[in-house]
């Protein structure tokens, strides 16, 4: 079974605002166990459903799962993913900068500023209540995560002048990437 397929900027389904999931059937409960292998395999720490496509508010986080070794296999110590269903941070406190990437962009990281500390309110896949204090590393993938469901990418929380760059720097990658296809296709008589 082939694993979904991360979405990258610029794809403008990355900035669509996702929809409260109402209720819970087998194809959300599908794609909570597509969002985990996508994360583990990637491999991250957090991944929000919008980044495979998908426009509900889901999220799926384990900020204590760590990959030995580059060059093994990632192996983790122990997957605990915690799945958000309709999640929302209903507290902040202090402030924290953070070097934050994200899967949906590659090849960058930047400096954040966000909350120390949130609480995070939601329910799992049973309907049951999620809440839950949390700082530092997890308390800025929640609000990090979260905000892929407004349709914000941490690249909007940075300056004007950093967002530039990277954004001219992504289209001539992607430029690139094209013309090099172009090449490969014409090289086969395609």
């Amino acid at each position: 079974m082939a694993l979904r397929e991360v979405l990258q900027f610029p794809d403008p389904r990355l900035k669509r605002v996702s929809e409260p999931i109402r209720e819970m059937d087998e194809a959300l409960r599908e794609l909570a166990r597509d969002l985990c292998q996508v994360m583990y395999d990637e491999p991250g720490i957090g991944l929000a459903a919008p980044q495979v496509g998908e426009a509900v508010r889901m999220i799926v986080v384990d900020t204590e799962w760590t990959k030995e070794d580059e060059d093994e296999e990632a192996v983790p110590a122990e997957r605990n993913p915690l799945v958000v269903v309709n999640p929302e941070i209903v507290h902040r406190e202090g402030v924290i900068v953070w070097n934050e990437g994200c899967l949906s962009v590659p090849d960058f990281t930047a400096d954040v500023e966000r909350a120390e500390r949130v609480t995070l309110h939601g329910t799992d896949l049973d309907g049951n209540d999620v809440h839950e204090q949390a700082e530092g590393l997890r308390a800025v993938c929640f609000q990090h995560e979260i905000d892929h469901l407004d349709g914000v990418l941490f690249i909007d929380r940075i300056s004007r002048l950093k967002r530039s760059l990277y954004v001219k720097k992504r289209k001539k990658q992607l430029r690139e990437e094209e013309e090099e296809g172009q090449s490969r296709a014409r090289g086969h008589g395609l």
